[in-house]
């Protein structure tokens, strides 16, 4: 279609060339070609032009360009990291060609996958083999290799995220060198390269460890948040996942439960998450002003004896369509820190009377990649959001000092306000991170500005 609305505007601009005449059809008959397209994020908060796109059918194609591309050189994705991890003036990287499950091995349960798959695809085509993944992220619309280099995860006591399932993969430098990695060959890149932030190279394929596919089943329910929060540990501990969602300026919470079941009939009604946002969204707009009568009208409109359940496949109830756009901060903090520091955010954010999106409070395990927020510690993690197009600065200068007073490591595709000197002092093992990083890329071409503010300093950014 815009290929066609393109060609009529040519041909209307050529029909008046020749009304004016030869000079006016010289100068409208040889239109400037388009130049590559210009790239946002989901949120529109990122933008940048690229001088150019690369967009590789294999490795060796893009072993083969990536060494002459101008950079700095960026993957990019689904779009979904909020930081400016991708934004470049030089060349972005789509795997949007490289995609797809490449061998099974039901033996030792791993799948070799190309790093373009979309989460999503990736579970239905898992699911077509009889696997599934050990566990999803709430939001599965990224591709593999967005979400691990992140360190994106989903929630569960004694599940990992995403990049712990790693066992292998093949990384493409900025030379167009191609390095395998596992847990057994070239360790040291293997732990540096599961969450890198993009800024080793160019991941091409992984190798996951999965599961057989299975079914949960899922209760949601409304309950005063203190009472909530003193259960939280137990429930977390009696079901293989569980989050709370902390409704503002109510003084109830959203309860979620995922328990392993039988294979079963599916059982699953449509989720009634964006008709609790538009009600805590209109009741911010009517009565912001005035927050003690917000509260009460809340705690009027409120059921708690109201629950929801469903069951189904892991991976139809795990993740979930988010259409309401919006821009995020989520930290990390030492599992013993979670819920004090959830206080803390919550008595931050009611500071405002503009703020209505719930609080997400969720529970992962620890694990061993160099740069994961959750290296070498039980963790929690509590995401705060803002509407797309509203005020969202605060998210970093007003939660980023609470979250850091408590321990917190960031989501590294969510807001926040990290410098060198922070990194530093969070990671322990961030200097060979360091070491490893400009072996593999030591012209600092997959470093934007963003990632020379992380990795090299601010003054030499």
């Amino acid at each position: 279609m815009t290929e066609r609305r393109d060609w009529l505007k040519q041909t209307a601009a050529l029909g008046a060339g020749l009304a004016l005449g030869g000079e006016a059809l010289a100068q409208v008959a040889a239109p400037k070609p388009a130049g590559p397209k210009p790239w946002q994020n989901w949120s529109d908060i990122q933008q940048c032009q690229a001088r150019q796109w690369l967009m590789p059918a294999d490795e060796a194609q893009l072993a083969g360009q990536i060494a002459s591309a101008p950079g700095p050189l960026r993957c990019v994705g689904a779009g979904h990291s909020f930081s400016p991890l991708v934004p470049t003036d030089g060349t972005l990287i789509s795997l949007d060609r490289l995609t797809g499950i490449i061998a099974t091995d039901k033996a030792t349960n791993t799948v070799r996958v190309r790093a373009g798959t979309r989460l999503a695809q990736l579970a239905r085509e898992l699911h077509g083999q009889g696997l599934a993944l050990h566990n999803q992220p709430d939001i599965d619309v990224q591709t593999l290799a967005g979400a691990l280099a992140t360190g994106t995860h989903g929630t569960g006591q004694t599940l990992p995220a995403l990049h712990d399932e790693v066992q292998a993969l093949r990384l493409v430098t900025p030379a167009g060198e191609i390095k395998e990695c596992s847990r057994l060959l070239n360790t040291e890149l293997f732990d540096a390269a599961r969450v890198s932030l993009g800024s080793l190279g160019v991941i091409t394929e992984y190798t996951l460890r999965v599961r057989p596919r299975y079914m949960l089943a899922r209760r949601v329910w409304l309950e005063r948040t203190e009472g909530l929060l003193e259960k939280a540990p137990e429930l977390a501990r009696q079901h293989r996942h569980f989050e709370m969602y902390v409704l503002p300026f109510t003084g109830y919470s959203a309860g979620i439960t995922h328990s392993e079941v039988a294979e079963g009939p599916a059982q699953h009604p449509a989720s009634a998450d964006e008709n609790v946002l538009r009600d805590l969204q209109r009741l911010r707009d009517w009565l912001g002003r005035w927050p003690d009568l917000r509260r009460w009208t809340a705690a009027k409109l409120i059921d708690p004896a109201q629950t929801e359940f469903a069951q189904d496949w892991s991976w139809r109830l795990l993740s979930t369509v988010r259409p309401t756009r919006f821009n995020e901060s989520e930290y990390h903090l030492p599992r013993e820190a979670g819920i004090a520091c959830l206080k803390d955010i919550l008595a931050t954010l009611e500071r405002r009377n503009d703020i209505f999106f719930p609080i997400e409070f969720r529970f992962i395990r620890g694990d061993s990649a160099w740069l994961s927020p959750f290296h070498g510690r039980d963790s929690c993690s509590i995401a705060t959001h803002a509407l797309q197009g509203e005020a969202y600065q605060y998210l970093i200068a007003e939660l980023g000092p609470v979250f850091k007073r408590h321990g917190g490591r960031p989501h590294w595709g969510k807001l926040h306000d990290l410098q060198l000197k922070d990194l530093r002092a969070m990671y322990p093992r961030f200097a060979d991170f360091q070491r490893v990083r400009e072996s593999v890329d030591p012209q600092g071409r997959m470093l934007n500005a963003h990632l020379r503010q992380l990795f090299v300093g601010a003054a030499n950014a």
